[in-house]
């Protein structure tokens, strides 16, 4: 670093440290002005529109949270990620000729505390976790390139012995941690609103009864407590839930939405059930009518501003289709195979023998990125249940291998009733696009050429 960049790091950190002590005071106005310019130009409203809403939430949750919360998503998230990472991002895109993706999803251990039917992860190897100085090289190889937000998920995050010296020693990155929340306590709760830099999101299943069905007798009230000793201890945390044919109108109806505001939740996390894992189940599936429902009252949720609400498979126009590939993520799972998804349980390479750049540059991630977006149509962006032709061409073309025992039936066995379900869904969701969507770019593409 050359002496006019230590400078200017320094300037830009001193004034932030001044922007912290009075952020819970500053108008959301004034706290937009600071950032807005430096940190996104974005084309389309509907992503500034979720971005300011981000930005104004983490902004309202300031004056709640410990002050090593408040330092940390400052200084990592916004700083170090958003606005001192671009410099590397950009060198990087010039020389590879794609960007380099916004986050990263590792998953250390596989090791977990419950048995939930319909688990995702459930068929992963449980035997040994992921080296701990594999783990390390990640986070350091990412932050080389300008990544400084990562996602850790499992097994149960909290299984693994290794968590808080791993948060500690990548102080300066920014972290969400998928949990069921069973081993969140007060005492846990106090070691996280010290180091600052993890966000817990804990999965539930709608209110108690729906939740406790799935994930055992008691978590729904454990998760309770949880939620409470993180707000009590100036934590942001949030939720996570699956929708399923059975709980896909409860989790996005008014009062479950309300709940989670009221217990000082600053973030939901929406997903679609998909048919891999323990004993894949189609008819777990939300409809495709029940997925546009659960599209239009997401919408409607946003505009309260109360709570950032985002949904993997319905947010598509937020990011213009599938995230995969290394477009904007991937995951790196247990036994160190690099896959395109947390859900596409196929890959070409393991980061114990590659570096993260040499993983990006492999044939299997460019299939994926000159695919994309698979159609114009963003509300199907994913190559499982909206394109399920382009898996299995790339898994073809590529040679990639099933990460675990069963993982192959998503492009075998259940190829055709996943086809049945994309079509059935792309004919109410191009019906969507070209009426509520299409229009609006039209717009806006009007508004900029004035």
């Amino acid at each position: 670093m050359t002496l006019k960049e230590r400078v200017k790091l320094y300037t830009t950190k001193t004034a932030i440290r001044g922007v912290l002590k009075v952020l819970p005071k500053i108008s959301d106005e004034r706290w937009l002005s600071l950032i807005k310019g430096r940190v996104y130009k974005l084309k389309k409203k509907e992503e500034r529109d979720f971005l300011e809403n981000l930005l104004i939430n983490l902004k309202s949750q300031a004056s709640r949270v410990s002050p090593k919360v408040r330092e940390k998503v400052v200084m990592n998230l916004i700083n170090n990620a958003m606005v001192q990472g671009q410099p590397r991002r950009i060198a990087f895109a010039k020389k590879y000729g794609f960007n380099p993706p916004n986050l990263l999803v590792i998953s250390p251990t596989m090791r977990c505390n419950l048995k939930c039917y319909g688990c995702y992860a459930w068929q992963y190897s449980k035997k040994n976790d992921l080296p701990y100085d594999v783990c390390n090289r990640i986070i350091e190889e990412a932050n080389n390139i300008g990544l400084y937000f990562f996602v850790i998920t499992g097994g149960e995050p909290f299984c693994w012995s290794k968590l808080y010296d791993f948060l500690e020693r990548h102080n300066n990155s920014f972290f969400q941690i998928y949990t069921n929340g069973q081993l969140i306590d007060n005492k846990v709760a106090k070691k996280l609103a010290e180091l600052g830099n993890a966000v817990p999101c804990i999965s539930v299943e709608g209110f108690e009864k729906e939740t406790d069905i799935r994930r055992g007798r008691g978590a729904w009230k454990r998760i309770m407590r949880a939620m409470d000793a993180l707000k009590d201890n100036g934590v942001l945390f949030g939720f996570s839930v699956t929708a399923t044919r059975n709980n896909n109108d409860l989790v996005v109806s008014d009062e479950f939405v309300d709940l989670f505001v009221e217990k000082g939740a600053f973030i939901g996390w929406y997903f679609n059930y998909i048919p891999i894992g323990k004993e894949p189940n189609m008819d777990l599936m939300p409809t495709p009518e029940q997925r546009d429902y659960r599209r239009e009252r997401i919408r409607e949720i946003r505009k309260s501003n109360k709570i950032i609400i985002a949904d993997f498979w319905n947010d598509g126009p937020l990011v213009n289709g599938c995230m995969a590939g290394g477009k904007n993520y991937l995951h790196i799972n247990v036994n160190g195979d690099v896959e395109p998804c947390v859900f596409v349980h196929f890959a070409t390479d393991n980061i114990k023998e590659k570096s993260l750049i040499e993983v990006l540059n492999s044939n299997f991630f460019k299939g994926f990125r000159k695919r994309q977006p698979y159609t114009k149509n963003h509300l199907r962006p994913c190559c499982i249940i909206d394109n399920p032709h382009v898996l299995r061409d790339i898994v073809a073309e590529s040679g990639a291998y099933p990460t675990h025992d069963g993982a192959e039936t998503v492009v075998g066995c259940l190829a055709k009733p996943l086809d049945k379900y994309a079509g059935d869904y792309k004919e109410i969701a191009d019906k969507a696009w070209d009426e509520e969507y299409v229009p609006l770019e039209e717009s806006e593409e009007g508004e900029e050429a004035v």
